[in-house]
């Protein structure tokens, strides 16, 4: 098993699927460089358990009430730049092997479960050298001079092409394997929710409603809320569209209502204390705010924050324009009602209230706009 390969989306299950029976897993692992103390995560990457390796070999037992994602890992792997884990889909009433180094393979074995799960994991990784290949190709390149930006897009062209011929490939292994249960972990393989529904009716029906449908089903009814939150959003951010009113509290306490800046510029920024990358462009943005100044207005509406950490962001970090608070728990929330999808979100309105541009993430675009816009 090539490591970080295989459903690292099934760390977002959910409990729910009463079809799946209750059991004990068994796990046991013959795995190089681990060191001496495992950390189990499982249920939504909670951590559960801490086990002992001895001599790269280690046991775990676990009672499950559905098939889950396990993830197995040393002290700090998160934190750390030497990725130590290993991760498996966890059956109730199976037992399963892990043979190899954690740093570079491992195989899988065990019950006719896990033979059929070998097979499918043996596709995956035929299926991504190619990635790999490139990865190494741009980043030699990278590190012989070449030039960064041009080798991120040549990078971005070619691995969407890849991408094509893994899905290929990938579907094909499905309806080659239609009627094993394994066959149901390759849903979360895919993203987007009309792909993963075509994989689930591909699948067998006794596969399909089986006790495989606790795992992806959670994964499924994300997809498919994620693809509505996201038709959402084109309807409600399209330009020309009138941005919708609200009003919440200033940083002085006081109600600020968005159809007050009518007849001027407006930049709606989605931010948080918590966002890396809202903060990294606040110089910029602060640039933008003095370069045309009087010509527009900023409204930061801070979000998933408390109301302390907002404050102390704005004093910290010195932002000068119109601030507001968005409650989680207020009367009405403002990303719902805006739809946002990510953060940093800036969407810029017209003088009139209408939305100009919705720009998702710190990118050159939103600068751009402006000087179309503003330096007339």
């Amino acid at each position: 098993m090539k490591k970080n390969l295989i459903l690292s989306a099934a760390l977002l299950l959910s409990a729910t699927a009463a079809m799946a029976q209750s059991g004990t897993f068994t796990l046991k692992a013959n795995l190089k460089n681990f060191g001496d103390t495992v950390i189990v995560f499982k249920n939504r990457g909670v951590k559960n358990d801490t086990v002992l390796v001895k001599k790269d070999k280690f046991t775990y037992t676990t009672t499950l009430d559905k098939p889950m994602s396990i993830i197995f890992a040393t002290p700090g792997t998160f934190r750390n730049t030497e990725y130590k884990m290993a991760r498996i889909v966890a059956v109730p009433g199976e037992k399963a092997e892990l043979v190899g180094d954690v740093l570079t393979r491992y195989d899988i074995s065990g019950s006719n479960f896990y033979k059929q799960y070998h097979s499918l994991d043996l596709m995956l990784e035929e299926a991504e050298k190619p990635f790999t290949e490139l990865r190494k190709s741009i980043e030699d390149r990278m590190k012989n001079g070449g030039d960064q930006n041009a080798l991120r897009k040549e990078y971005q062209e070619k691995a969407m092409e890849l991408e094509k011929t893994r899905n290929e490939k990938v579907m094909n292994y499905i309806s080659q394997h239609a009627n094993e249960e394994a066959t149901a972990a390759l849903v979360p393989q895919f993203q987007e929710y009309d792909v993963m529904q075509k994989v689930v009716n591909m699948l067998s029906e006794s596969v399909r409603n089986g006790r495989m449908k606790a795992f992806y089903q959670p994964m499924l009814d994300q997809a498919k809320a994620q693809m509505e939150a996201e038709e959402k959003a084109k309807k409600v951010q399209a330009a020309g569209v009138e941005a919708p009113d609200f009003t919440l509290k200033d940083i002085e306490g006081n109600d600020f209502t968005l159809s007050s800046l009518r007849g001027k510029y407006v930049v709606l920024d989605f931010w948080g204390s918590w966002c890396g990358w809202c903060i990294k462009g606040m110089p910029q943005m602060k640039e933008y705010y003095t370069k045309y100044a009087g010509k527009f207005e900023i409204v930061g509406i801070d979000c998933n924050d408390t109301e302390q950490k907002w404050k102390d962001a704005v004093k910290k970090h010195e932002l000068p324009w119109k601030h507001v608070y968005n409650p989680r728990n207020g009367a009405e929330n403002i990303c719902d009602k805006y739809a946002i999808q990510g953060f940093p979100t800036k969407i810029v309105l017209s003088p009139e209230g209408k939305i100009v541009k919705t720009i998702v993430g710190e990118d050159p675009a939103f600068y751009t706009l402006l000087d179309e816009l503003l330096g007339k």
